[in-house]
This record gives structure tokens, C-alpha cells and sequence, in this order.
């Protein structure tokens, strides 16, 4: 399937969540066939090699926060350490996520999301997080993010509001592409926590 049919794909799953597709005036570059893999095209990559290889490569963690739509009882989130900045004009993010996962739909649903960059302490709030089935946000101190109201978690280094820009297929996860409409960052020089290979960890001098 090319560019053409996944952008399709993409629109008509976020129809289907009652999601809106209007992005803003923004003019899109020429952009290459993005596809999922078929099952003939895989490389002799053993999972838990590639899961060992690429662990040596350090990350930042977050939160990817979603308020309640309508007809849902509470907010969503979930952990995340694949996000990264994207572009700078438009303001754009990027995060993945497993398409098995059950916060994704939500997020979907509601349209907008706040990714929480957390802070060295928080690696048990980043547990509870990345728990299925549970009360996320028992005994968690949130406020709401200024433009999509979803949750800004208390202790946080930074926060990014965003609205869902644009959604692509990436293997066995999607990539989710948010459009920047506010943020902020802590006073200080609080130390982020990091991921690195299967552990927390955080900043030495």
C-alpha cells in the first residue's frame, strides 16, 4: 500500500473515532511510500537481539496523557519512550505506539494529547503507567494541560499540548504525529529520567 492509501487508512480510522481530520493551513512536503512490512520482506533479525542491540540506545521517558470523550469515565495515558520532537515549522511531535495497545483508542477518540517528560523520581509513577487493566491515575496530582485539557501530571520536567496531526503505520506499532499548540517546562535543573538497557537510570556527573 502506498503513501497515498496508508494517509487514506489513517483518515478513515480517525473518522471512525469521531475524530477530527482538519489540520491547519499547513503546506505538506513530497513524501515518500510509508508501508507496513509484509511478512516476505523480513530481515533474519532474532526479537531478542534486536530487542538486546537497541536497548543500548538511552531514551527519555514520558507519559502520553488523553482527557475522558464523551461516553468514558476518566482520563488515559500510557508510558512512552519512543517520542521525539519532529519539526519546528509546523511545531510538530512524534510518539509510537503498539497497535495492540488499548490506551490508543481513547487517545483516538478524544483527539488531543499532553506528553509528560518525567523527572528522575518519577520512575514509580512511570510503572503504574505502563501497567493494562489498571486505575492509571489512583493517587496520581494532575491539572489540565490549557488547550486539550488532558492531564498534566504534577512533577513533571515539561508538558506539550498537542491535537493529533497525523497518524502512519510503522511495522507493529503506529506512529502518531501531534501538532505543538502549548507548552512549558519546570523551573530548575531537575534531571530526566532515562531508560537504558531494560532499567531506569538518570543523569551523572
Amino acid at each position: 500500500m502506498g503513501h497515498a492509501g496508508m494517509a487514506a487508512a489513517a483518515v478513515r480510522y480517525l473518522r471512525s473515532a469521531g475524530v477530527s481530520t482538519v489540520a491547519g493551513p499547513v503546506e505538506a512536503l513530497p513524501r515518500p511510500d510509508l508501508r507496513a512490512v509484509g511478512d516476505d520482506e523480513r530481515a533474519p533479525v532474532d526479537q531478542g537481539e534486536f530487542r538486546r542491540v537497541l536497548g543500548n540506545f538511552a531514551t527519555g521517558v514520558t507519559v502520553v496523557t488523553a482527557p475522558a470523550a464523551d461516553g468514558e469515565g476518566g482520563p488515559a495515558g500510557f508510558a512512552c519512550q519512543s517520542f521525539s520532537s519532529l519539526s519546528l515549522d509546523p511545531p510538530l511531535v512524534v510518539f509510537m505506539v503498539a497497535r495492540t495497545s488499548t490506551t490508543w483508542p481513547r487517545i483516538a477518540r478524544a483527539g488531543v494529547f499532553c506528553v509528560n517528560v518525567l523527572a528522575a523520581h518519577q520512575g514509580e509513577l512511570c510503572r503504574g503507567f505502563a501497567v493494562t487493566g489498571a486505575d492509571k491515575f489512583a493517587g496520581v496530582v494532575y491539572d489540565a494541560a490549557p488547550v486539550s485539557g488532558s492531564p498534566r501530571l504534577e512533577g513533571a520536567l515539561a508538558w506539550i499540548d498537542c491535537a493529533i496531526h497525523a497518524v502512519h503505520t510503522g511495522g507493529d506499532h503506529l506512529i502518531v504525529v501531534g501538532r505543538v499548540q502549548a507548552l512549558g517546562a519546570t523551573d530548575g535543573d531537575g534531571a530526566p529520567l532515562l531508560f537504558h538497557r531494560g532499567r531506569f537510570g538518570r543523569l551523572s556527573d
